[in-house]
């Protein structure tokens, strides 16, 4: 009699180890479905409940999975008490013990639950980590499978702060690969955009811990010479994350001039985002930024393109003003002095009386403080 006539085969069992994901993200949903439903006898359940018992599973192959396996047989003493106490007995206190006894397996479920959790995030923060090294050292890494595995990551972090989660992107170096790939000309727009997006969603994810790390790197500075839709996107989300410190890094670097050169661009879309990123520094970027975006010929660009048919571009240059009235990088005093700035350039870059005085009739009673 061979070895699988000896043991009969769970579904669950580790036969390939590569199999360890598939395995372990089905039994993160038993044990979620254990915290609403307390009906044990479904397939994955017992799966679940039988698995520290299994010959060459995946808890005897893995040291970091010690503590899963004393959850798994924690809960199926827990499971097995209930049962006998049901069966047993049908008073009050039989009730009351099946109570307690219920909260206590949704308790041990969702440590069950978290446990698979941690070990799944690190298997992927690894695989992620050797991937990105692997292309960063210019090996053969095809672009498709790279941003594949960094859209998985997004998705990840995207759930929600975690603070087992963060403690493992620290350590390892995924930020940093990230960062080198889209500061590094060498590699597609695609998968440097795609790195844009993940550090952007790192932002989200923790803005005490990875602003820091994106404001001493050249992040922004990538994002503007990449010049593409997407990256001017990221850049504008950016700004709006990190607020006035990112557009001073900007300023810092002499990004202004390129940013406002954007709005001159043959390609529509690149102008529109060009103007969402303006908007966003008009709104949070000090006088200093404001001033640098004025002296590249800001507003006379924003009138050009109001002329234009585009329903994009539509009271273009009262919003910019609008952003200036309503922002958080101005003080009042700066405020008025730039909205007659404005007024001022307005009129210079008008072709004729009657452009002019709409465009300032809509600034003067369309920004009003």
């Amino acid at each position: 009699m061979d070895d699988e006539t000896k043991h009969p085969q769970n579904p669950y069992t580790l036969n390939l180890k590569n199999n360890n994901l598939i395995i372990l993200k089905a039994l993160k949903q038993a044990s979620h479905t254990l915290q609403k439903n307390h009906d044990t006898s479904s397939p994955s359940i017992k799966a679940l409940l039988d698995l520290p018992n299994e010959p060459n599973s995946i808890l005897s192959n893995d040291p970091y999975l010690s503590t899963l396996s004393k959850h798994l047989t924690h809960l199926k003493t827990l499971i097995h008490t209930s049962s006998n106490t049901y069966s047993s007995n049908h008073g009050i206190k039989s009730f009351l013990s099946r109570r307690v006894n219920s909260h206590e397996i949704q308790r041990v479920a969702r440590e069950i639950e978290v446990e698979i959790q941690a070990w799944i995030d690190r298997e992927f923060i690894e695989s992620l980590e050797r991937t990105l090294f692997v292309k960063v050292d210019g090996l053969d890494v095809k672009d498709d499978v790279l941003v594949d595995l960094i859209e998985q990551f997004e998705e990840r972090i995207a759930k929600g702060f975690d603070r087992d989660l963060q403690d493992l992107i620290l350590r390892s170096k995924v930020f940093y690969q990230l960062e080198t790939i889209l500061c590094d000309g060498k590699y597609t727009n695609g998968v440097r955009e795609c790195c844009a997006f993940a550090i952007a969603e790192l932002i989200k994810f923790n803005k005490d811990v990875f602003v820091g790390l994106v404001l001493i790197g050249d992040t922004m500075s990538s994002l503007v010479s990449l010049a593409s839709v997407r990256s001017i996107n990221i850049l504008s989300k950016l700004i709006n994350y990190i607020k006035s410190p990112a557009i001073d890094e900007i300023v810092t670097n002499g990004e202004i001039p390129k940013i406002v050169s954007f709005l001159n661009s043959d390609d529509v879309q690149i102008r529109a985002m060009a103007m969402e990123c303006v908007l966003e520094i008009g709104y949070f970027g000090r006088k200093e930024a404001i001033d640098a975006m004025l002296q590249e010929g800001l507003v006379k660009k924003l009138v050009d393109l109001q002329r234009s048919e585009s329903k994009v571009f539509v009271r273009c240059v009262v919003r910019f003003a609008i952003q200036l009235e309503v922002g958080e990088g101005l003080r009042k005093r700066e405020k008025r002095e730039l909205k007659q700035e404005v007024l001022k350039r307005v009129r210079e870059a008008c072709v004729s009386d009657a452009e002019a005085a709409t465009i300032v009739a809509e600034v003067l009673w369309g920004a009003s403080p």
